[in-house]
């Protein structure tokens, strides 16, 4: 077999075998396929697409590049939850103990942040004594006994995905969606779940700006999943403005205890409720979505989803006052207000503009080695459809230092007032089966 005669038949339009696909696959991995030639390949699958069979054998292939985690030792459904990302999106920190308080095993390894804000590893580490490192066998007894455990990745998870990611980046073709597609999934079929939620993003803040990319690539990620024996589901969400009203790692970790609580933003709130519903389902814990929403919202009433967060926390380490004492969690020095420079409602917080102010402050990364502050970041008052008068806090900036003029020339930018009121976002767009 000769890449040479794979490159030609995708270029000119044809299916791929699964032997070609995992012939490139493993070639490519092992380092026995040069980068020009996988460029070539990607780029005709740009032009040309992928069949679902043809999507099923590359994210498989990738899948299995590396370790596949096996978590058949943890009892009942384990369900996963994948995010496509966005800007002050708490999600999994609701949704982990939510599910987990209804008996659904939440078995999740998490990745570090690169942009905005930190990941969801960085979040709970904002959390004093919180370790994320857990062997094997301790994270398998932890979800055993609390039915949740979060940990940062570890091993040798799909190097396949790690190098094509890495050269679609430099070559334009990140923007295919059975690209995509294939690396978001063999991160999540490696990972060992029964069956995946998936919150695909679309706006001004999500990877795909339009709710017809954003479906499209739903589609393309279920027919995956269900192609890899996996049930999978995708809910489309709006990312035009942040979710929830923090932006920053500890301010999100504060957020989630106030939604466990049942003080939490309305957006966050629901999301997480309509995300959770499903995965109940999906673990044979409801019948229908509704049934599950509802035995989530109670939990968060009669505070069983607070009570499992905290013991999640103790579990791993970190110190489970937090969840009555947020002061505990990391606090930058200086709240500093941005005010409105004139009244009128809110028609527009950009969300990618926001995430970039939350960076500028030392929320986020801009490379690998670059070092996360876990205190600062931004905190909404205002909402898209909110009114706000001249002079009235719109936000607070939570920083370490006392001059963030550039931080309010990004959101000077990013925050537009008008006189009429706006038409307020729809939250949840689609549910993708």
């Amino acid at each position: 077999m000769r890449m040479y005669d794979i490159i030609e038949k995708k270029r000119d339009g044809y299916s791929l075998t699964k032997k070609e696909i995992d012939f490139f696959v493993q070639g490519y991995t092992e380092g026995l396929i040069p980068d020009y030639q996988a460029s070539a390949l990607c780029m005709a699958i740009y032009f040309q697409g992928m069949t679902e069979e043809e999507r099923v054998y590359l994210t498989m292939a990738m899948a299995h590049s590396g370790d596949v985690i096996d978590l058949s030792r943890i009892e009942g459904v384990k369900v996963d939850k994948h995010s496509t990302g966005g800007v002050g999106d708490t999600t999994t920190l609701v949704l982990a103990p939510l599910v987990a308080s209804v008996g659904v095993p939440f078995a999740k390894m998490s990745g570090r942040g690169l942009g905005h804000t930190g990941g969801t590893i960085d979040k709970l580490e904002s959390i004093p004594g919180f370790s994320v490192e857990v062997d094997q066998d301790e994270f398998v007894r932890l979800v055993n006994e609390n039915k949740l455990a979060v940990v940062g990745q570890s091993g040798n998870l799909t190097p396949a995905d790690k190098k094509l990611y890495s050269l679609r980046d430099v070559t334009a073709t990140i923007s295919s969606i059975p690209l995509i597609a294939s690396s978001i999934m063999s991160k999540k079929l490696a990972a060992g779940a029964d069956a995946i939620v998936l919150d695909v993003k679309t706006g001004s803040g999500a990877f795909m700006k339009t709710k017809e990319e954003a479906v499209k690539l739903a589609r393309a990620m279920v027919s995956i999943g269900k192609g890899a024996g996996r049930e999978t589901i995708a809910v489309i969400s709006d990312m035009n403005q942040p979710l929830g009203r923090a932006i920053g790692n500890a301010l999100e970790v504060k957020e989630a205890i106030d939604t466990l609580q049942g003080k939490g933003p309305e957006d966050l709130t629901e999301l997480s409720l309509v995300l959770g519903s499903h995965m109940v389902v999906l673990a044979g814990k409801a019948s229908t979505p509704e049934e599950g929403k509802k035995k989530l919202q109670e939990n968060i009433e009669n505070g069983k989803a607070l009570e499992v967060f905290r013991k999640f926390v103790q579990a791993q380490g970190g110190d489970p006052r937090v969840t009555e004492d947020q002061s505990l969690l990391p606090e930058a020095k200086y709240q500093l207000p941005y005010m409105a420079k004139k009244s009128g409602y809110i028609a527009e917080i950009t969300a990618d503009e926001i995430g970039t102010s939350a960076m500028l402050l030392g929320a986020g990364r801009t490379t690998k080695e670059s070092a996360i502050d876990l205190s600062v970041g931004i905190v909404l008052h205002k909402k898209v459809g909110e009114f706000v008068q001249k002079g009235e806090r719109i936000l607070t900036i939570h920083a370490n230092q006392k001059e963030v003029q550039e931080v309010e020339a990004k959101l000077d930018e990013s925050i537009r007032i008008q006189t009429e009121q706006p038409e307020i976002p729809v939250l949840i767009y689609d549910i993708v089966y």
